[in-house]
């Protein structure tokens, strides 16, 4: 099928995410996709420098995670996890333990960014009900995105994914993102919320937070919130479904962190784009309040496909990927030469702001624009055109490379940016 035929065909057939299709650019239709590059149908190919989504952290059809794939969908593709388990599960959940934050004990699956914070929302609320306690409310930041599911989308704090739904949501109190200069100020409301609400959860993006376009908090203002719900019995929540598996320069952002969190959400680049899935972490405490001679209180949530063996299998490979020296090259490559660029883009008169974080470097565009609209489409358009493929949030544009990116690849993007930015003044 030609590129023709395929558009014509999805236009009169498929709804796509994130989409008004009345006013949206056409998708772009791709034929194929290997290492850092996508291809069209006439062979055009295109710098894939979110790496899709943040889940393409090792390229396209790394051979590595397809030789793990390929072996085990001979073997075993799927089976009911409920009463059964498999050597791939048992594998991934050893690896992933040995790389998570020390007090983190248990595994989850489920299949995506989304019900991994469902999850996670859902065994902090039956954690204290268990333990005979009654809370109902999250506290989340301002600008957080979780996922669209109901309970992800409650925590969320962006109203042009919510807004339709805002009378149906959990209740969520939101607070400022905590800074070294505000922290102060941020705790006092922290406590006027533990004495005001009965309060389960509290639940964060560490470090960054990705669809408030790249906004970067400061992690130790971070730990001290952490710290004070954790002396009122609050279980804190990391959702590193976009930070998570090496993009702010460690395995973990919450490894940067001194207060860990009591459970942590992960997806994405999990297995490395391969295959959907998704884990919940949790502390032995946390798994321990749900063991009981009482049927009810166990954990009675699943997804027909939790702990599927493809994906067990291509995450336990992507774990060996992200962990060997070549990727650890790789990420501190990225990390250095953001580093290098960063000065070059701050001196550039259309630049109001830049930052990064490990292999993450965005800047803000010194004017004003909609998060979706005309002018952030000809922006994508004009990226699109001369070979790189990115997803601007508004006036913010974003890389999230692959980790495979060489510094020639680096160059080209930093180039193309700078053209950008120079063809925006004229």
């Amino acid at each position: 099928m030609n590129a023709s035929d395929i558009l014509k065909k999805d236009a009169q057939q498929i709804w796509h995410p994130l989409t008004q299709h009345k006013t949206a650019l056409a998708p772009l239709a791709i034929s194929h996709a290997r290492g850092n590059y996508l291809y069209d149908h006439e062979g055009n190919r295109y710098f894939d420098a979110i790496s899709s989504w943040y889940t393409c952290s090792y390229g396209h059809c790394n051979t590595t995670l397809i030789n793990a794939l390929q072996k085990q969908v001979e073997q075993l593709h799927h089976v009911v996890f409920a009463g059964m388990t498999h050597e791939p599960a048992v594998v991934l959940a050893e690896k992933l333990l040995n790389i998570l934050p020390h007090n983190q004990s248990k595994l989850f699956f489920s299949e995506n960014g989304s019900t991994s914070v469902e999850i996670a929302l859902k065994m902090a609320f039956q954690y204290h009900f268990n333990r005979g306690e009654k809370r109902l409310a999250v506290v989340a930041l301002e600008g957080g995105f979780h996922g669209d599911t109901f309970g992800a989308m409650s925590a969320s704090g962006l109203s042009v994914y919510n807004g339709p739904f805002e009378d149906l949501l959990i209740e969520v109190i939101r607070i400022p993102a905590p800074t070294l200069e505000n922290v102060d100020s941020v705790l006092e409301q922290v406590d006027q919320l533990i004495d005001d609400h009965e309060i389960a959860s509290f639940i964060y993006e560490p470090l960054v937070q990705g669809a408030a376009a790249m906004q970067m908090n400061d992690g130790s203002a971070l730990c001290r919130l952490i710290r004070r719900f954790r002396e009122s019995g609050i279980l804190s929540i990391a959702d590193e479904v976009m930070t998570g598996f090496g993009k702010t320069g460690s395995y973990f952002a919450s490894d940067q962190m001194l207060n860990k969190p009591d459970i942590i959400c992960l997806s994405k680049a999990l297995t490395g784009g391969i295959m959907p899935m998704a884990i919940t972490s949790c502390t032995q405490e946390v798994y321990d309040a749900f063991l009981s001679d009482e049927t009810s209180r166990g954990f009675f949530h699943g997804h027909t496909y939790s702990g599927n063996p493809l994906g067990c299998a291509v995450a336990a490979a992507s774990i060996d990927l992200l962990t060997s020296y070549e990727i650890q090259e790789g990420i501190a490559r990225i990390k250095e030469s953001h580093d290098a660029f960063k000065p070059t883009l701050e001196k550039h008169k259309l630049v109001a702001q830049v930052r990064h974080c490990g292999v993450i470097l965005a800047l803000d565009l010194d004017l004003e624009m909609q998060r979706y609209g005309n002018e952030r489409n000809e922006i994508f358009q004009w990226f699109w055109n001369k070979g790189v493929f990115l997803r601007p949030l508004g006036k913010t544009i974003y890389l999230v490379p692959p980790f495979t990116t060489t510094w020639t690849e680096l160059d080209f993007l930093y180039k193309t940016i700078m053209e950008f930015l120079d063809s925006r003044l004229v």
